[in-house]
């Protein structure tokens, strides 16, 4: 048996102090004592009812009535979780005000804005005020609020107003094409748009208003609109956003049921329009409060992501402020002026904790930067990475450029549950390119095709016990089969994530990439079906198929092959009107590193373009076994690609 050498380990002193260790006493006093981290894990995973409620109880959660019991329906999907309770997210986030008033809540660095401070009294009272205006407008229990705005206290101020009166929020940021964000909000038909028509980004400004007037057209539900002006003046109608606040509005949250929605969130399937995601107030505040264990976030800790609003790590932002934290907002581009600028705003906000996609890490380590030599870091104690698999590159980089002492924890989940999967523990060693541990309650196992336990070797991320934050449902989909068909088709009753891991013999875990289809472009997530709207709405373009080839200790590849109309060549300037289709109807993060002309694009005998047998062909697989050519309605088509898989091999060899 080999080990990934230790990087880190804690010492007494900090694994005594963790909210993890605080956990463990608390469960000590009530009679349950474990071995170690893997006792612990395993009772978590198997006592659903005294595991959640153990979670229930350490936070404090603030119920306006109590629950019947913890899990009424132990199955997937379905589960029914704290019947009878009745809650609200945003009241346990500015409970915090009662008590400490005074303390810092956000701390905003924008490079649109002039910097903000709010303490916790002032982030309720923003709250009360932008709350009591839309109840003056209508909006209620149940009815959509959506936004396109950038990662600033305007965001977080509008979705705790939104939740407090049990409206559904939705968010999307303000540098995707409007078709992807008329796809998405469409679908919910809100009653409210709040919106940003302009930012800077590296310097830049960026005028949205033409893209704004685009989405608010094609959104025939809407009702009002508030504007915050960056670009010009206000649209006719429009509510400026200044005009919400400062109000003298009284705090009402009103409390709902557990599984009463909080907000809709996207996470795009290979076909059809994006999966509007639903959660549950009840559940997206468990999930918060346990990975605060994991994280070891707790009223001391000085809180920052790097995140855009369009990213699942926004919505998680909050739940550091429901341990009280302080959040470092950073709306800013953090390679301006150069690679060290988010390093300065931790070392001078004195961070605690900085997290990031691990892409930021890795062009850290590219471009040579040594934060230890220039800063003074010795506040931030922990560091956190996702959105893809941490290379041991970026892991030794971490420790020998940036912070030596810190606490490496890079975490691994999704849009889907909002949450981690797997990720860190204070009170365990760090090794070299691995994750240390699978998370309390998530029965996360490595299955491999015939559904068995795999252990030292890389199989399916499955899931097979249910969780209080996976998604209630999809938004329209009446009949459950859309989210049935997203997770537990492959094995019944257990969620099938999408990626690929490992679980080692220690307990820790290692993400290699995702196993189907999705798109994965520095921890942002997209359909292949949002790539294939835009680049097959050129009438150059009869058909394509993109493929990206994540996959860990290699750098992100993402070719797209096209079939052009007869007479059409591919040259330089179809090239560059693809990639114009996908900046304004996507999103310039997902431009392809290759366009590439086939005769032909790969399907089944349904008609189904054959993405995943392309992708494991393209990450070496062997083409004998990567499809069925008997189940293909053009088998010949195969052969270019396996032609294409050889030459991009040997490229990497090369």
């Amino acid at each position: 048996m080999t080990h990934n050498p230790i990087l880190w380990t804690p010492t007494e002193e900090r694994a005594q102090a963790s909210r993890m260790a605080d956990f463990l006493r608390f469960l000590a006093a009530k009679g349950h004592t474990f071995d170690d981290y893997q006792d612990l894990w395993r009772w978590s995973v198997t006592d659903l009812e005294g595991f959640w409620a153990a979670i229930w109880d350490f936070a404090d959660i603030r119920a306006t009535t109590p629950y019947d019991t913890v899990l009424a329906k132990r199955v997937m999907p379905g589960a029914v979780w704290f019947p009878g309770a009745t809650l609200n997210f945003a009241d346990q986030i500015l409970r915090h005000a009662e008590t400490h008033p005074d303390k810092p809540a956000l701390i905003v660095h924008s490079e649109t804005f002039p910097d903000t401070r709010m303490t916790y009294a002032d982030l309720r009272d923003a709250v009360a005020s932008v709350a009591g205006e839309l109840r003056a407008m209508g909006v209620g229990q149940g009815d959509r609020v959506v936004a396109i705005l950038p990662n600033t206290e305007v965001a977080m101020i509008a979705m705790l107003a939104t939740v407090s009166i049990g409206a559904i929020w939705s968010l999307c940021a303000p540098d995707m094409g409007h078709v992807a964000i008329t796809d998405r909000f469409k679908q919910i038909e809100p009653k409210v748009l709040i919106a940003q028509d302009g930012y800077t980004h590296a310097g830049k400004p960026i005028d949205r208003r033409d893209v704004l007037s685009q989405i608010t057209d094609n959104l025939p539900t809407l009702r009002h609109t508030i504007w915050l002006p960056v670009a010009g003046d206000l649209p006719e109608g429009a509510i400026p956003w200044s005009a919400m606040l400062g109000h003298d509005h009284p705090l009402q949250v009103t409390p709902v049921p557990f599984e009463h929605p909080i907000w809709v969130v996207y996470s795009s399937g290979t076909t059809g329009n994006p999966k509007p995601i639903v959660h549950g107030h009840g559940g997206i505040l468990l999930e918060g409060a346990k990975q605060a264990l994991h994280q070891d976030l707790g009223p001391d800790t000085r809180f920052c992501w790097l995140t855009s609003s369009g990213w699942i790590m926004w919505n998680c932002q909050a739940s550091a402020l429901g341990q009280g934290a302080t959040l470092a907002i950073f709306d800013a581009a953090p390679n301006h002026p150069d690679m060290m600028e988010l390093w300065r705003f931790a070392a001078r906000e004195k961070l605690t904790y900085l997290g990031a996609g691990a892409a930021f890490f890795d062009v850290c380590r590219k471009s040579g930067i040594r934060p230890v030599d220039e800063l003074d870091l010795s506040s931030l104690v922990s560091i956190g990475a996702t959105g893809s698999p941490l290379s041991a590159d970026a892991y030794d980089w971490i420790y020998t450029a940036a912070r030596p002492d810190a606490w490496l924890a890079p975490i691994s989940g999704g849009t889907d549950l909002a949450g981690a999967f797997v990720g860190g523990n204070p009170m365990l060693p760090v090794r070299a390119g691995e994750m240390q541990c699978r998370f309390l309650g998530n029965a996360v196992r490595s299955y491999d095709d015939a559904g068995q336990d795999l252990i030292g070797a890389v199989g399916e991320l499955v899931c097979t016990e249910p969780l209080p934050s996976m998604p209630l449902y999809f938004w329209g989909d009446d009949d459950g089969s859309r989210l049935h068909d997203s997770y537990f088709d492959t094995y019944p009753g257990i969620w099938r994530h999408g990626d690929w891991i490992e679980i080692t013999e220690d307990g820790g875990a290692i993400i290699y990439g995702r196993s189907d289809a999705t798109i994965n472009r520095k921890g942002l997530r997209l359909g292949s079906s949002e790539i294939y709207r835009a680049v097959e709405g050129l009438p150059e373009i009869l058909d394509s198929l993109v493929v990206d080839l994540e996959f860990l200790g290699r750098d992100s590849f993402m070719p797209l092959f096209v079939v052009t109309a007869p007479d059409v060549s591919l040259d330089d300037a179809l090239k560059d009107r693809i990639n114009q289709a996908i900046r304004t109807g996507v999103s310039a993060r997902f431009l392809p590193n290759e366009i590439v002309e086939v005769s032909e694009i790969p399907r089944t005998l349904s008609g189904k373009k054959l993405e995943v047998p392309v992708k494991k062909l393209l990450l070496g697989g062997d083409p004998a076994h990567v499809v069925n050519r008997d189940s293909m309605a053009n088998p010949g088509a195969f052969d270019f690609f396996v032609t294409y898989a050889a030459d991009h091999a040997a490229k990497l060899d090369g």
